[in-house]
């Protein structure tokens, strides 16, 4: 492991123990953007919660981080010193694992939090970490905007961004949407379980489309520009798109 990965894993390890990781599994969203800043997102399906320690353990685990430096001490010395793992559980030297009682405890405090949230005209709350989801939102982009985010939840990992700037220009990129195992770029192993990742998402704008990474390309319909993605355990690249609207 080298040691930009090593850094990055320790200092998300706090996070994610202290947060909820949530992706998607089978959904349909859309994202509407205009040219006088309004846009509509929506996403109807299921979303499931990871442990984040569990997840954690076994991207650590898969990268072999005892292993990762052939002349440091062997793996059984190096538990205890390890400062990954101290980070994980308060400095013990081991990861533990929740219940699975406490985990379900946690997922229906999550559905409660998120019902709270404007936007969600339904949560239902299956049991075994999965969620079905009925979300839909609408306003100005006067801001940046990401799904999902909930104080409460804790919810780290983002299904969408956009990203508005000063010039007029909108970036948006859905990694959640795309199922990244480049442990170089994800150490622990945050991206969508491979058998669960089963949607489409598509942009619909009437605004200048600058750049996207769809290599069916743009379709034209009523005079806007509409892209679907296609997201299943093989998409390796975040769904992305740059528009220009009226200034």
């Amino acid at each position: 492991m080298t040691k930009l990965v090593r850094m990055t894993t320790i200092l998300c390890a706090p996070l994610l123990l202290l947060g909820c990781l949530l992706t998607p599994g089978k959904f349909v969203s859309t994202l509407r953007i205009d040219t006088d800043r309004s846009f509509t997102f929506t996403y109807k399906g299921e979303v499931i919660a990871v442990d984040p320690g569990k997840e954690m353990g076994k991207g650590l685990s898969s990268t072999g981080l005892p292993e990762a430096d052939k002349d440091d001490a062997p793996a059984e010395d190096r538990s205890a010193d390890d400062p990954v793992l101290k980070l994980a559980d308060g400095g013990k030297g081991k990861f533990t694992v929740k219940s699975s009682e406490d985990s379900e405890v946690k997922n229906r405090a999550i559905a409660a939090a998120l019902s709270k949230e404007y936007g969600y005209r339904s949560i239902v709350y299956q049991g075994k970490g999965k969620f079905l989801i009925d979300y839909a939102v609408s306003g100005t982009l006067t801001h940046n905007f990401v799904f999902p985010f909930n104080v409460d939840a804790e919810a780290l990992f983002p299904f969408i961004m956009v990203e508005l700037r000063q010039s007029g220009v909108v970036r948006v990129k859905a990694p959640g949407f795309a199922n990244d195992n480049d442990k170089a770029k994800n150490p622990l192993g945050a991206g969508s379980p491979p058998s669960l990742l089963d949607g489409v998402f598509t942009l619909d704008t009437n605004a200048e489309v600058v750049s996207q990474n769809n290599e069916d390309g743009a379709k034209s319909v009523g005079g806007r520009s509409v892209i679907s993605w296609k997201a299943t355990p093989l998409s390796k690249d975040a769904p992305t798109a740059v528009l220009r609207l009226a200034r």
